[in-house]
């Protein structure tokens, strides 16, 4: 409740695309995939990704985060080959913007091979 008000305070005051505003909105949607309600996780997650898009640009430090984040939530609604697909297109920007080695672009390499390997198991 406290985040949708922080949220909803960020937006009427700063504006909807504000920097301080989008980080609210993802931590409003990483919230609420904790919580178990994926719809307005990825609804949400959705929205602030579009925006950094437009505000950071696409190729930022914060959108490729944004992306990732998308991912995890596809990946916990049981779209494994959306998430699988967005993470692929993440670390391809990842590699470009952060380089190879970077601690997230690894992060997200190792992630990827979890998801892959999840659903080559026989218990998938």
């Amino acid at each position: 409740k406290l985040e949708v008000q922080v949220m909803e305070a960020a937006k009427r005051v700063l504006g909807e695309e504000h920097p301080f505003t989008l980080i609210n909105m993802a931590n409003l949607a990483l919230t609420y995939g904790n919580q178990g309600r994926w719809e307005e996780a990825e609804k949400l997650q959705k929205q602030e990704l579009e925006a950094c898009s437009r505000v950071l640009g696409e190729e930022h430090p914060d959108t490729l985060i944004s992306m990732g984040n998308l991912a995890a939530i596809f990946k916990n609604e049981d779209r494994h080959d959306e998430a699988i697909e967005l993470m692929v297109a993440c670390i391809q920007l990842g590699k470009k913007v952060l380089e190879v080695d970077h601690p997230y672009t690894i992060s997200l390499l190792e992630t990827l091979d979890e998801w892959r390997a999840e659903q080559t198991s026989p218990s998938s």
